[in-house]
């Protein structure tokens, strides 16, 4: 029991999430925790899931991968038992967010995600509701069992004092940055031009019947819809940006919708089907050409937002209300940037994007740097300014350097405590089996021992 808790945040990843439909193996049932039970390709895609960063992990870590399970799946026949309640809307918008991150690795390109993965994105989707849901369930009682644990300055100080000297981290150079997302206007000749188009693939629609799907997939610039001729799958409230929304919701379904305008461009939307609260419809999006000229009016803009800044005439957290795109993460947070992989705002150098690692390359704290152009996630051109808030140096753990790393440090072993007292409880009461194949492994004897002992 003693390494269950450090390897908890593995089991909280989405189980066999995205797996390629190359399963050698035939599978078998290989534990059974209460009402819950683990299949051996669970092991081992969450086995190959671990060892693609770490090429030399041996087999034998099996082992605590179905550890880790073990103790997942008597998180959710807990839940269960106690009836923590995961509501469909919940699960389905985890799904979604996983698609849409998919979709933007392989460029919105559904039919690529099919070819890769051996099914479609709508089959992906039901085959991960029950994986989706019992996740969702583990972390909402690992939250019950852990809501009390709380952690003082005193206790972190201890924690800090008992890691040996010689066994203290060390923590490479790191940055804070906060960022203005400035998006070009469309100038009004291209928009015009952008509105004809749309307007005459209406016609061909609408007055001479011709094929909505294939005149997506030629016309569209939704790279992703448009190569399933527009199909957007079924999708629930709040999906989609506001206006597409309340014209797709008051369509019957087959019905047209007139031209509307987004912030992406101009949209002709047709209902397929409606199930509820969930609408399936298709569109063609036109986008009017962002110029050359439009681009440089943007820099220009940008770095006039960037003087006023620096002469003191405008906070950064105001230009950011006034200019930055509300579509940012960091517009919402006065322009700081969180690291997606940690979830604070704290980079190392080597994870920023390499556009902005050149940006802060050279400023001071507080500096910000010129207007430079990207590629944000649909493809577009847009710009932004990036300000260094601080920087540090490569060093080990300090107590009054990295005091709030170390606080979630120290408190996070708090709450692997509780769990593991947590597991030792229920393992008490709940029903435990484990499969001969892993009879050699040490650790699951010990769980085994445990639950079998204490109810003799």
């Amino acid at each position: 029991m003693k390494n269950i808790i450090r390897f908890i945040p593995i089991f909280l990843l989405p189980l066999g999430l995205f797996a390629q439909n190359d399963r050698a193996v035939i599978d078998r049932v290989v534990a059974t925790v209460g009402g819950e039970i683990i299949l051996l390709s669970e092991v081992q895609e969450q086995y190959g899931f671990v060892k693609k960063d770490k090429p030399d992990l041996p087999e034998e870590y099996q082992c605590v991968v179905l550890q880790i399970l073990i103790v997942q799946k008597l998180l959710v026949n807990q839940a269960k038992l106690v009836s923590v309640e995961v509501k469909d809307e919940e699960v389905e918008a985890q799904i979604d967010a996983r698609i849409e991150r998919l979709r933007a690795y392989f460029n919105q390109d559904d039919k690529a995600i099919e070819e890769f993965y051996g099914q479609s994105v709508d089959q992906m989707k039901m085959q991960l509701n029950s994986d989706m849901r019992s996740q969702l369930l583990a972390e909402r009682m690992q939250g019950k069992v852990t809501e009390k644990a709380t952690i003082t300055p005193l206790e972190v100080q201890r924690f800090f004092s008992n890691i040996p000297k010689d066994s203290l981290p060390y923590f490479n150079a790191e940055v804070e940055i906060r960022e203005i997302v400035y998006k070009p206007k469309v100038n009004a000749e291209e928009r015009a031009k952008a509105r004809q188009r749309i307007d005459d693939l209406h016609k061909r629609i609408s007055e001479k019947g011709e094929d909505f799907a294939e005149l997506a997939k030629k016309f569209s610039d939704d790279a992703g819809s448009g190569a399933q001729g527009g199909d957007l799958g079924f999708q629930k409230r709040g999906t989609f940006v506001s206006e597409f929304e309340a014209m797709a919701y008051k369509l019957e379904p087959n019905q047209l919708s007139p031209v509307i305008e987004t912030e992406f461009g101009f949209h002709i939307i047709q209902l397929l089907e409606r199930r509820g609260n969930l609408i399936h419809c298709r569109h063609i999006l036109i986008k009017p050409e962002i110029t050359e000229a439009d681009l440089d009016l943007a820099k220009a803009k940008l770095d006039t937002v960037r003087q006023l800044i620096r002469d003191g005439k405008l906070s950064f957290t105001d230009a950011v209300k006034k200019y930055g795109d509300k579509n940012q993460q960091s517009f919402n947070n006065d322009g700081r940037v969180a690291n997606p992989r940690t979830g604070n705002s704290y980079f190392e150098v080597a994870d920023l994007e390499t556009s902005v690692f050149f940006a802060v390359d050279g400023l001071k704290e507080g500096d910000i740097a010129e207007p430079f152009r990207f590629k944000s996630q649909d493809g577009s051109d847009q710009f932004r300014i990036v300000q260094l808030v601080s920087r540090s140096k490569p060093h080990k753990a300090d107590l009054k350097l990295d005091y709030g790393k170390i606080q979630v440090a120290a408190l996070e072993q708090k709450k692997g405590e509780y769990i593991e007292k947590w597991v030792l409880e229920k393992l008490n009461t709940t029903y435990l089996s484990i499969s001969d194949l892993f009879s050699t492994c040490p650790n699951l004897q010990e769980m085994i021992g445990i639950s079998a002992a204490r109810r003799q």
